[in-house]
């Protein structure tokens, strides 16, 4: 099967490669996926699970990318929920290969049934930044109807859709980011804009929930906008950020087939939108990854025509 490999951390996307690799096998609990359609997400070449196993251990060469839709053709023993032919999407392991691939083999739990009526290329633009902005806003911010939330780049792949749910939820949004994407902001629900370039983010005044995607100094001075009781919650990684009456919680995304459920429900009814910037086939990704060009949204990378 065609696959993209790495083997050399310094080398970045310039040393993808396009190869053929033996297909996988289904192990236990796992299912085998023929991918239509790829996400991958601009900085996981600089994840260490890219790199190595659980134990530290080397494991190259890779297949990067970790979103996926496409269809099951082999279930592993024990496997149960899924069945041969059923179209899914959803998410690898971070340890194990991943979908910029034909074929992918994933533990069964990791994945949803993708509606008939839901195309394969939206499918895979939604796991990460829905299953992202629904664990933050909910289940680490426990966010409630009437709460004011800060969504640091709400116009992003994860910012918006953070920004979608939050407004359907009941909260007030205010989203941030840079002037050009005022409008862009604006229209996947925030009710106001702050430019981070330009505007003073302390005139915000007190939020309930900061949803941050930068870290750093702005995760710090957002700390203190934090109302008594609220939280910070962040995807950047541990944070030195801490509000003087309320949390900081930082958190890595987890598979979770319910929450899949509702995030592509949201999508058939109209309610949620996903953020897909450019698309390529598999044959032309490596180009597209070392392209000058950088596409803002979510990169697609199509396996099957």
């Amino acid at each position: 099967m065609k696959a993209i490999i790495v083997t050399d951390q310094a080398a970045g996307t310039a040393g993808m490669q396009l190869t053929e690799r033996p297909e996988p096998e289904a192990g236990i609990n796992d299912v085998v996926v023929q991918v239509h359609a790829s996400g991958f997400t601009w900085d996981e070449l600089t994840w260490p699970s890219t790199w190595t196993d659980r134990q530290g251990n080397d494991r190259t060469p890779s297949i990067p990318g970790h979103e996926l839709a496409g269809v099951v053709t082999a279930l592993g023993y024990g496997t149960t929920g899924l069945s041969v032919g059923q179209r899914v999407f959803g998410v690898t392991d971070w340890y194990r290969n991943g979908t910029l691939t034909e074929y992918v083999a994933v533990e069964a739990r990791n994945l949803a049934p993708l509606p008939g009526d839901v195309d394969f290329t939206v499918g895979a633009s939604l796991p990460m930044p829905g299953l992202t902005a629904w664990q933050g806003l909910f289940e680490h911010g426990h966010l409630r109807a009437g709460q004011s939330v800060l969504v640091h780049g709400a116009a992003g792949v994860v910012g918006s859709m953070a920004t979608q749910l939050a407004r359907e939820h009941g909260a007030y949004v205010i989203g941030t980011g840079r002037a050009a994407h005022r409008q862009m902001a604006l229209d996947f629900g925030a009710q106001e804009f702050v430019d981070l370039e330009s505007d003073a983010l302390e005139d915000v005044g007190g939020v309930d929930l900061v949803f941050d995607v930068f870290g750093g100094g702005i995760a710090r001075r957002s700390a203190g906008l934090i109302r008594a009781g609220g939280t910070l919650v962040t995807i950047a990684g541990p944070i030195d950020a801490r509000p003087a009456n309320g949390m900081t919680v930082d958190f890595v995304v987890e598979p979770d087939r319910a929450q899949l459920r509702e995030i592509v429900q949201r999508v058939r009814d109209g309610r949620l939108r996903t953020h897909i910037g450019n698309i390529a086939m598999l044959d032309d990704a490596v180009a597209t990854f070392n392209g000058t060009k950088r596409h803002h949204g979510k990169t697609i990378i199509r396996v099957r025509p």
